[in-house]
């Protein structure tokens, strides 16, 4: 994906096809509120916090999110 240049790569979701999966990035330059990149397969980009990024990932693990797999 472009625009991709610095960015630390962490996990990519999918990975099983060539369509510019979803990814998620570390961005150690930029500031600390916008650190956490997470890239779709639009070319579209979310910017948070590693704050926020760990409220995202506790409410998956509680089971919050569960809802939106099976919608």
């Amino acid at each position: 994906m472009d625009g991709m240049n610095g960015l630390d790569p962490v996990a990519t979701f999918c990975g099983n096809c060539d369509c510019g999966c979803p990814q998620l990035f570390v961005d150690p330059a930029a500031p600390a509120e916008r650190r956490v990149v997470l890239t779709d397969d639009f070319g579209q980009r979310v910017q948070m916090s590693a704050d926020q990024f760990s409220s995202l990932v506790a409410e998956a693990k509680s089971g919050k999110l569960d809802g939106i797999v099976s919608a």
